[in-house]
């Protein structure tokens, strides 16, 4: 990798200003972290779920009482319209009531049928320091979905956030302390990918999680294969939704045009691909380009703002390029497709809802995640052929069915719908209850749920012999 520089200049999305620079560690400082939440860790595994439970509902308390300011800190950082950054918080909050309430249940030890004369039983039991790599576009929600479960299993936790988001990682870490946890349990590294990889290698790290890019993924799952730890990958999404012909088009127009405009459409789960049965796919479009047409574009700070600025420059330059490749390949530009001309947004990162029309495979607006608030609008001739669009693709993270048969919805769903999540009539979210992640290039492993916090225990089996002692 190259060198990196010790200090980074975070750049306000909306305004183009700079915010106060980020002090990047080096690897000892970094080393002697990993070495204070090892040390922890002795001490944390053994407190007991009920104690745990009093300090992760202390701070869902926490998180409730400084809702403004949490959520004022992202809408700054990377741009999050402010209505949705106070949403965010209230989900941390849920998350840690989740696991608060429910982790204990989660990890009870179970009994499992043997030979008469054992006693066989499965514990689960925490592994140790568990890192987190996590991305700048839900800055709280990333890190909350990880450590609520992990640290009521009795793990402790590393951060290695976005260095665009270093002021949301310390409040994090702020919030922990405040809450009861004791020092160690959830340590925030400020650290580049370098040293990021010395902390992978520490053998007293035991796990990896990760959500971001692809190539970011293959990067450290192959980084901790080296050293056989554990991974759950959280990637790309190109989240497609199908749209049948006895769909009510009104409804999924309005729920598609929800989805695709989340986080200024910078989410892996995001609706990107829209694959409409011939029958339906004119009014479709008709209606979901008339719904994001009317989103407000502006200030991510002022509350009527539906779309704010994209986070970094580059991303908007990215997004730029795909949808100009896109209609140079023959998609039909049906709404946007340009940076706003409004001069009040011009020093920040904008760019306006677009609906591309006539896409196919082969097209950027297909084949890659558009990470920003762009919708490609796909026709196909029947059931199959949209089944088979939205297989058509690297990713597999989630997707929608739109029909008014639900026994049907819920068979494509769950049979042919080649993704970890799939909603009928609905737009795709995560939810602290819903196990949560991708197959293929969208990643592997569970996050949320029981399955969620099963992820990084040791699940060991005890076998006690009946025959001790007999002679």
């Amino acid at each position: 990798m190259d060198s990196e520089a010790n200090t980074y200049k975070p750049i306000n999305p909306a305004t183009g200003r700079e915010l106060d620079p980020v002090e990047l560690w080096d690897a000892d400082h970094a080393a002697d972290m990993v070495d204070l939440a090892a040390s922890r860790f002795l001490l944390w595994r053994e407190i007991s779920f009920g104690e745990r439970a009093e300090r992760m509902t202390a701070a869902a308390d926490l998180l409730e009482e400084r809702k403004e300011a949490l959520a004022r800190g992202v809408t700054e950082e990377m741009g999050k319209p402010i209505v949705e950054a106070r949403a965010e918080v209230e989900k941390c909050a849920w998350v840690c009531r989740y696991y608060a309430e429910n982790a204990e249940s989660f990890l009870e030890t179970e009994a499992i049928a043997a030979k008469s004369d054992d006693r066989t039983f499965v514990s689960y039991r925490p592994l140790g320091p568990i890192l987190a790599v996590m991305p700048w576009n839900f800055p709280l929600w990333q890190v909350f979905r990880f450590a609520a479960p992990n640290l009521m299993a009795g793990n402790v936790a590393l951060l290695k956030h976005a260095r665009n988001v270093q002021g949301s990682a310390n409040a994090i870490e702020r919030l922990f302390s405040d809450a009861g946890f004791p020092g160690g349990c959830f340590v925030n590294l400020p650290i580049g990918h370098e040293v990021a990889s010395t902390v992978v290698a520490d053998p007293r790290v035991r796990a990896v999680t990760m959500t971001g890019s692809v190539g970011g993924g293959r990067q450290l799952g192959a980084e901790a294969g080296k050293h056989l730890k554990k991974t759950v990958l959280e990637l790309g999404g190109s989240d497609a939704y199908v749209i049948l012909e006895d769909a009510d088009v009104d409804h999924a127009a309005e729920v598609c045009a929800k989805s695709r405009l989340l986080n200024t459409g910078q989410s892996c789960i995001a609706a990107k691909r829209f694959i409409a049965v011939d029958v339906v796919h004119d009014e479709f479009v008709e209606k979901l380009t008339h719904y994001l047409n009317e989103a407000a574009v502006g200030d991510p700070l002022r509350e009527e703002t539906d779309v704010g600025p994209l986070a970094r420059r580059d991303l908007r330059d990215d997004l730029a390029s795909q949808v100009e490749r896109s209609i140079e390949q023959g998609a039909v530009c049906r709404l946007g497709g340009k940076v706003p001309e409004d001069p009040g947004l011009a020093e920040g990162f904008y760019y306006l809802p677009t609906v591309l029309a006539a896409v196919c495979p082969g097209m950027p607006a297909f084949d890659e995640e558009l990470f920003g608030p762009v919708a490609a609008v796909v026709v196909a001739s029947d059931e199959a052929e949209a089944v088979r669009l939205a297989n058509e693709s690297n990713f597999g993270l989630g997707g929608a069915v739109f029909t008014r048969d639900l026994e049907r919805g819920e068979r494509i769903a769950a049979d042919e719908m080649d993704c970890g999540l799939v909603t009928v009539n609905g737009l795709v979210a995560s939810d602290p209850r819903v196990p949560f992640g991708g197959v293929k290039d969208s990643g592997y492993g569970r996050e949320l749920g029981i399955f969620g916090i099963r992820e990084f225990v040791n699940i060991k089996a005890v076998v006690s012999s009946g025959a001790a002692g007999d002679s």
